[in-house]
């Protein structure tokens, strides 16, 4: 083997460069750019129910739900992908989102929520939870914090 396909094989083994999963949500953010449409035309619900709709099962399921959830507690959040992900924006910031495990290989659904979220909470606070499925109690806590982080 050359020093040169060892090297690469070091730097795929020690964690440095992107795996295969974050080079093709970069992929999609760059694409998802590039047909930003004009303000106003964006069609953004259906392109996030689509992404929904592309997940596997269980995760499928789970983000049907949290769409609901979202949309239902936070109706002035805008819909849109991002990085390929289900987004939801407020003046073109996300604010919350989420993937299923097979976009990174995890072993859990992330629902997630950016700076812009108003979840501050003394020096520390949660931005990420694992999901393994949504109970009734899971989505009133859910619709607790899409509410807290919209304001």
């Amino acid at each position: 083997m050359t020093e040169r396909k060892r090297a690469g094989k070091a730097t795929q083994k020690s964690g440095r460069g992107f795996t295969d999963g974050e080079r093709a949500a970069m992929r999609e953010r760059a694409l998802e750019l590039k047909a930003r449409p004009r303000a106003g035309t964006a069609n953004g619900e259906s392109d996030v129910l689509a992404k929904i709709s592309a997940m596997p099962e269980p995760y499928r399921t789970m983000g049907e739900r949290l769409h609901s959830i979202i949309r239902a507690n936070a109706p002035t959040l805008s819909p849109r992908t991002w990085y390929g992900m289900p987004a939801y924006s407020k003046d073109g910031d996300v604010v919350v989102f989420f993937r299923g495990g097979e976009k990174f290989k995890e072993r859990y659904m992330t629902l997630g929520f950016n700076d812009t979220a108003s979840l501050d909470e003394g020096h520390l606070w949660a931005v990420a939870f694992a999901l393994t499925g949504i109970t009734s109690a899971d989505e009133a806590r859910i619709a607790a914090l899409v509410k807290k982080a919209v304001g």
